[in-house]
């Protein structure tokens, strides 16, 4: 399902601050490398995951799903001067990948990465969050959100990836162990009283969370 106007992606693009260097390398080497290029925030999302960063200010980000490392880097151009972003990707390899970029990178000293299940070790991360980006596998989520919220500040923000799952997750009766997840995450947060949330139709979607 094409969700979103080429022609209207197109101009936002064009329209958008440009990449990077090392975000432009970034993108290029997955395109390249990487058979599931496609999981890559990209240019317009990435901007958007910089911009309420610089916004936000954060002194703490979490992200759960490193990928090769372009969301990461976009957070970080926000984080306050004593900030620190940890990130945790379960694939070795991607997490080796994306080291080589942090530590191109001016951020390298408020990145930390971790290298296995996110189950495991978000509840061994000692911090309260001003923000955090789920964007790992998709059938996690709720488990994810349920914990990551107590080490979430109040007013802090969660921001949750592909909530539309390509556009099935939408559909009336979802296909698929993924689409099905996410489909079933969505409801979960929507019928939530003790956030307030609102979804962007950037992209795949992005659920943006505030924790009340």
């Amino acid at each position: 399902m094409e969700l979103i106007n080429l022609h209207v992606q197109t101009y936002a693009e064009q329209h958008s601050s440009p990449e990077d260097g090392l975000l432009k390398e970034v993108a290029d080497y997955t395109r390249s490398h990487h058979p599931e290029y496609h999981m890559l925030s990209g240019h317009l999302q990435g901007k958007f995951l910089e911009m309420t960063s610089r916004m936000l200010h954060p002194r703490r980000i979490l992200e759960i799903g490193t990928f090769t490392g372009y969301s990461a880097l976009c957070f970080a151009k926000g984080l306050a001067d004593d900030g620190i972003l940890h990130t945790i990707e379960l694939r070795e390899d991607d997490a080796a990948t994306a080291r080589g970029f942090f530590d191109r990178s001016p951020y390298a000293e408020k990145i930390i990465l971790h290298v296995g299940n996110a189950r495991e070790i978000i509840p061994s991360l000692n911090e309260i969050f001003d923000l955090v980006f789920i964007d790992a596998d998709k059938t996690g989520y709720i488990e994810y959100f349920n914990l990551v919220l107590p080490k979430v500040r109040k007013n802090g923000f969660i921001f949750a990836d592909n909530i539309f799952f390509q556009g099935e997750a939408i559909q009336p009766e979802p296909k698929g162990k993924n689409a099905m997840a996410i489909s079933a995450f969505n409801k979960f947060i929507n019928e939530r009283t003790d956030i307030e949330k609102m979804i962007v139709t950037l992209r795949d979607g992005l659920y943006i969370i505030r924790k009340l």
